[in-house]
């Protein structure tokens, strides 16, 4: 069985997000989304929002499964079986931020990391860009998928 993770905050999940994940459950048996918790991060959305945004998104999508995990993505892959990182690329910036995590991550395991682009039309979509629009007041739904819904 092809699993892989795609780890990340989801804070909020985004359309580039949805977008990586969509065309990832194509090159796998089975996609779990990893919600990492770093207890010194600030997160607009609690872990329990963003989980049910994520499954209320791909409820109908069974090769998705979704998960919280805590420590290195590594370890995490060998703790579920995963032998490979799924990870979007938005830009230049991310490529070499990325590649630099996933060369360390083949020297800590045999973890491979793939790459997907985002799609052209989602490549400017971020999390920090969603919560800057939210707390702002600005009009986020044409930057996340439906089950993102703010109430504050």
């Amino acid at each position: 069985m092809r699993r892989a993770i795609f780890p990340g905050s989801f804070d909020p999940l985004t359309l580039g997000h949805y977008d990586i994940i969509k065309r990832g459950i194509t090159l796998f048996d089975e996609l779990v989304i990893a919600i990492g918790i770093n207890a010194d991060k600030k997160y607009m959305f609690t872990l329990e929002e963003r989980t049910k945004f994520i499954k209320e998104a791909f409820k109908d999508e069974p090769k998705i499964k979704v998960v919280t995990y805590e420590g290195l993505t590594v370890d995490f892959c060998k703790k579920i079986g995963a032998d490979f990182i799924l990870r979007g690329l938005r830009n230049p910036a991310d490529f070499e931020f990325e590649k630099a995590i996933a060369h360390t991550n083949r020297k800590l395991s045999e973890i491979e990391t793939v790459f997907l682009l985002t799609s052209s039309g989602k490549s400017y979509i971020s999390s920090s860009i969603v919560r800057d629009v939210i707390r702002n007041g600005g009009d986020y739904t044409g930057l996340v998928p439906d089950t993102v819904i703010v109430k504050r």
